[in-house]
């Protein structure tokens, strides 16, 4: 009698090479989290390219910003774990001379995508302003070398600015947490397609949340695997910037979190940046 084998379901699963990425998606990633039924196929790219793959609808689980998942509400849902959010720290303007924020309305600035939560957040805190797109990792160097007036910062730049010789302008998650009384700035989130049934959305959620807490629960094996895409981070300035984006807010955005990305895209709409109101559904 012939046996029909069973092929695992593959499932790409989207996120940046950053270390708070990489430290989530580790029990996964090592296999030390069992995926039975599925054939976990890792994509990586920076999250503007993850965000406009997620538009055309062209991989089922990935990072977003949540400035894009407006754009993508009738096809993805939100899960609940996997969040990146600052808590009164968040992206960062520098310039490369000394400036005020109100000279920021007059530069320049590079920013690592359009549809990024940092260049929402941009639009929000200083109005309309001129950007020109650069890839997030060559951004410091492009504002040090004077190719750009002032830069948006993402990822490890918000901790290594200082030694770029740059000089800060505006912080967007304390700008964020003044303005709301104390709310967490959404920066990302992880988004799976609608089209996948209740069933194995339910079953992606609790492989990501326990990829998560794997990583939590074993921090330095954890770490050591998210040094590989630390862009030469010494391990103790790659174990603070995990600290900052991997925490009970990735676990679970909570009410604070979830009210903090209505209002942030609310906020969006009623600037005439966001094209529509987007009711935020998320799984389970």
């Amino acid at each position: 009698m012939t046996r029909t084998l069973i092929r695992p379901r593959i499932l790409r699963i989207g996120h940046s090479p950053d270390p708070d990425d990489a430290f989530m998606f580790y029990g996964l990633a090592s296999g030390r989290v069992a995926s039975p039924g599925y054939e976990i196929v890792q994509v990586l790219d920076d999250i503007e390219s993850l965000n406009r793959l997620a538009l055309k609808g062209e991989i089922e689980v990935t990072a977003v910003s949540i400035h894009a998942f407006a754009h993508l509400a009738d096809r993805y849902l939100l899960l609940p774990c996997g969040a990146s959010m600052g808590d009164g720290y968040g992206p960062l303007v520098v310039s490369r001379r000394p400036a005020s924020v109100s000279d920021l309305r007059g530069m320049t600035i590079a920013v690592p995508g359009e549809l990024t939560s940092a260049m929402l957040a941009l639009r929000l805190a200083l109005g309309p302003v001129r950007t020109s797109v650069v890839r997030f990792d060559r951004i410091l160097d492009a504002v040090r070398a004077g190719e750009h007036e002032a830069g948006l910062l993402i990822h490890e730049g918000q901790l290594t600015w200082e030694d770029a010789g740059v000089h800060r302008v505006l912080d967007l998650g304390t700008w964020w947490r003044d303005e709301t009384g104390g709310l967490p700035l959404p920066l990302g989130g992880n988004a799976i397609r609608r089209d996948l049934g209740r069933d194995v959305i339910a079953e992606v959620a609790s492989l990501l949340r326990r990829s998560i807490e794997f990583g939590l629960n074993n921090r330095e094996e954890a770490l050591t695997y998210a040094m590989r895409y630390g862009r030469g981070l010494a391990r103790p300035l790659a174990d603070r910037f995990v600290g900052m984006y991997v925490n009970d807010y990735t676990l679970d955005y909570g009410v604070k979190g979830r009210r903090a990305i209505e209002i942030f895209l609310r906020r969006g709409h009623e600037a005439g940046v966001l094209p529509r109101a987007v009711a935020v559904e998320f799984a389970g």
